[in-house]
């Protein structure tokens, strides 16, 4: 990552943010040269924005893993990708990860949500003393109902304090999203990203006029999911349906046993790099769940390998 521009609604015209997951040796390690293979994966795939939060179980890093992730990260990635790690969720391991951030190059950092246990004006001031702590703006990350009010997310942002917003709360009807609805009202919605995949990226971006969306199975087919991108761009909102669909079979097995160990498994299922243990509180899925999910992440491999012929 040779060089590391400024985050801007721009860059979601572009590309995809892929979410990808943290491969890890056999022994635990992070897995510098298995993540390397994912990353190279994605870029050849046309993605350039790559976030490392959640489906990276960032949440359970230990601190003296965070520097040396940092570390792996700026130098895998190529000199066209914008790479936004992660901190937190809580506000004493944020506070200590803004000293590292510090020392590295990254243009913004997602602040991880917290549920429970917080207040719309205490995640305000939390996010504000991380900024200022870390000298980078963040990428606030809204899923939950109740964690920041519109309103506060709306004066972070006018003060400069935050560079995007993920919006990630699922509905069972993403239509029909009266949280969204104010969102969009106070805050420029080209710079917030659908942050639930492909599901519902063309409701939020033709309804609500988002400015892009977040991928997990794209990190298994990444010119499919830019193909959908560059289809919701041109309104041709068939075509965008068309490849949402191709996504559902891994997606519908995500959201039935666990979107993090689902999408962990089937990047390695399909020989794109070996992702190994996921790091506790969290466990790779189980035997009985692994042929089903190798069978679509293969399934969705051979469609985007057709899809760049």
């Amino acid at each position: 990552m040779d060089s590391c521009p400024r985050l801007t609604a721009a860059h979601f015209t572009r590309s995809v943010m892929a979410v990808p997951p943290l491969a890890r040796t056999a022994a635990g390690a992070i897995d510098a040269a298995e993540n390397t293979k994912l990353i190279r994966h994605l870029e050849q795939g046309g993605v350039s924005l790559l976030l490392y939060g959640g489906n990276a179980n960032v949440y359970h890093l230990g601190p003296d893993e965070y520097e040396p992730l940092l570390a792996m990260l700026a130098a895998a990635a190529g000199p066209q990708t914008l790479v936004v790690p992660s901190a937190g969720p809580t506000y004493g391991l944020m506070m200590e990860q803004a000293k590292v951030v510090r020392r590295h190059r990254f243009q913004t950092v997602m602040v991880l949500p917290q549920q429970g246990i917080t207040t719309s004006a205490g995640v305000a001031t939390g996010i504000r003393r991380f900024v200022e702590a870390a000298g980078v703006p963040s990428l606030l990350y809204i899923k939950h109902d109740g964690y920041i009010e519109p309103a506060d997310a709306a004066r972070l942002c006018r003060d400069g304090l935050v560079s995007a917003i993920k919006y990630a709360t699922v509905r069972q009807d993403p239509a029909h999203d009266p949280y969204l609805r104010d969102l969009v009202s106070l805050i420029d919605p080209t710079t917030i990203i659908s942050g639930i995949g492909e599901q519902p990226a063309i409701v939020h971006l033709r309804d609500f006029g988002l400015g892009g969306f977040t991928t997990g199975c794209g990190c298994v087919a990444p010119r499919l999911s830019q193909a959908m991108l560059a289809a919701i761009r041109r309104h041709d909102w068939a075509e965008a349906e068309r490849l949402r669909r191709v996504f559902e079979p891994l997606e519908n097995l995500r959201n039935s046993i666990s979107p993090i160990r689902v999408l962990h498994e089937a990047v390695a299922a399909a020989d794109i790099a070996a992702t190994g243990p996921l790091q506790p509180l969290l466990d790779n899925v189980e035997e009985a769940h692994r042929p089903a999910i190798a069978a679509a992440a293969r399934a969705l491999l051979a469609a985007d390998g057709a899809h760049a012929r």
